[in-house]
């Protein structure tokens, strides 16, 4: 699910990229979540995978 979000923030933010918009703010805005979001994802990673030191 985070995933797809993810994705999905990818695709938004290539297309209003391509689109040429001037709409900066969204633009950050889309980037910071999309941030987050990889944070999360490598929180969650490493909850269900943890190191093991050998």
């Amino acid at each position: 699910m985070l995933r797809e979000e993810h994705r999905d923030l990818d695709t938004a933010i290539a297309a209003l990229g391509e689109a040429g918009t001037r709409d900066q703010l969204q633009l950050a805005r889309l980037k910071k979540r999309k941030l987050r979001l990889r944070d999360e994802i490598a929180q969650a990673e490493d909850v269900l995978i943890p190191d093991i030191i050998a």
